[in-house]
């Protein structure tokens, strides 16, 4: 992969995100929102990642497990991903998506009831000298 600048790691991340909001039956989705703005972390000593998220509003009725689920098996049938799945502290289906070749990932399933969250990290990329890394990207 050539080196991102952040403008370009936060519009993969981003596009991934909404791929994935994608796969979700079009009947069983009322409203994608994706928030505008993430944060940055540290890969490493010199680079950065960007981190996201959007929220898929469910239609009333949709088990957002099984759309979790469903999700999850897509992914597992291609190979650019490690997948791993649990359910968490409050009983939630997740799954987790981990590139095999970049720092970038992606954590799915159920947040506030009938919703589907997806949380996104960037692969990792260096930021232009002078530029700070806190706030919002």
């Amino acid at each position: 992969m050539t080196p991102l600048t952040w403008e370009q790691a936060k519009a993969y991340a981003q596009a991934k995100e909404l791929e994935i909001a994608g796969l979700i039956p079009p009947q069983d989705v009322v409203e994608i929102v994706q928030n505008p703005k993430g944060g940055l972390f540290r890969c490493n000593a010199e680079q950065h990642l960007w981190t996201g998220i959007s929220t898929v509003v469910l239609a009333p009725g949709t088990d957002a497990t099984e759309v979790t689920k469903h999700l999850e098996e897509h992914f597992r049938t291609e190979d650019a991903f490690d997948v791993e799945s649990w359910v968490n502290i409050t009983q939630k289906y997740r799954v987790q998506l981990l590139s095999r070749t970049t720092a970038e990932g992606y954590i799915f399933g159920e947040g506030e009831q009938g919703t589907i969250v997806i949380d996104s990290w960037s692969p990792c990329f260096t930021l232009p000298d002078g530029v700070y890394p806190g706030g919002d990207f």
